[in-house]
């Protein structure tokens, strides 16, 4: 009975473990792109508290970010800003996109609350074509804004996530990523 009910806890911990592995696009060839891209915020160091300014807690304005480093051949940069600790950092279950962004320029960074021209924003796990910033119901999460250089231009206009990866498969050169974290104050 004891070996049983081990192993069915075995079997639940790598079900909820396998809902939130995260899927990444490919290079060309199929292969892993290179982490080669630096992505930084003028609002928080890498892993440190984003302000709550950014936050469902103030005015849940998109924080700045910047990136550097994508090849020359790049035509395009993409961004996804997603949460893996989704709902309780303790047991999570699956990965809150928070932003789905194409059509970013190669050499760019994005100013607090605004996207430059020519940028086309994907649904975020709220269904919204928006930046949704961090609400963690309870602890403190982490969130992830990784940054993609692609080959091609890519529309994100009305793509989530799934859909935004399997448009990028093949075209990433080089990647790049910052964390942050939050855990709300009420």
């Amino acid at each position: 009975m004891r070996i049983a009910a081990v192993a069915i806890a075995l079997i639940a911990c790598g079900k909820a473990e396998a809902n939130v592995k995260d899927v990444e696009p490919k290079a060309p060839g199929g292969k892993a792109a290179a982490n080669t891209i630096t992505v930084k915020s003028s609002a928080f160091e890498a892993n440190g508290s984003i302000p709550s300014e950014h936050t469902c807690e103030g005015a849940d304005r998109s924080p700045p970010i910047a990136w550097e480093g994508a090849p020359a051949e790049a035509k395009s940069v993409a961004l996804i800003v997603d949460d893996p600790d989704a709902p309780d950092p303790a047991a999570p279950k699956r990965i809150w996109v928070h932003w789905v962004v194409g059509g970013l320029p190669v050499a760019g960074a994005i100013e607090a609350g605004s996207l430059p021209a020519g940028a086309k924003v994907g649904k975020n796990d709220w269904g919204k074509a928006a930046w949704g910033g961090p609400c963690p119901p309870i602890g403190r999460h982490r969130y992830f804004f990784k940054v993609y250089a692609l080959d091609a231009a890519i529309d994100a206009t009305g793509l989530d996530k799934a859909a935004l990866v399997k448009a990028m498969d093949g075209h990433v050169l080089a990647r790049g990523e910052l964390i942050g974290t939050y855990q709300k104050k009420k």
